[in-house]
């Protein structure tokens, strides 16, 4: 994949196998590199909490929460990224104080909701939450 940075669950957790841990690595393409990061910086509020080069910046939105975005025009525009968050209502709030409103709001049957944004390539992030 394309974050460079990973998340390893604990000692004991199922993805363990053997003791030896599993790594989730993630990223969205983007199209507009020089964009991307400013775009991407109304999200989790901050700059980038990395730059590994001109092409690629992350952001760790929390605990085994990595986001990451990185210039590959020829797959930009086909990601679709979801981060569970403690309170989902704080996290949207926050991010449309900045300005993005979520493009959509969904409520599944089990109450698990979640909020999606876009950026102009067509790639999603959505942050979920669990049923209030």
């Amino acid at each position: 994949m394309i974050l460079r940075g990973y998340a390893t669950p604990a000692r004991g957790h199922p993805a363990c196998a053997g003791g030896t841990a599993l790594g989730l690595l993630a990223g969205i393409p983007v199209g507009a590199c020089a964009a991307a990061p400013a775009r991407y910086e109304r999200l989790p509020g901050a700059p980038p909490t990395f730059v590994a080069n001109g092409t690629e910046a992350g952001w760790v939105l929390g605990e085994h929460r990595p986001l990451g975005v990185e210039h590959r025009p020829g797959r930009a525009g086909r990601a679709t990224q979801t981060a569970f968050v403690d309170d989902l209502h704080a996290r949207v709030a926050a991010i449309a104080e900045r300005g993005p409103e979520p493009a959509r709001r969904e409520a599944g049957p089990n109450g698990v909701r979640e909020a999606g944004h876009r950026d102009p390539g067509g790639n999603e992030i959505g942050f979920g939450g669990a049923p209030r």
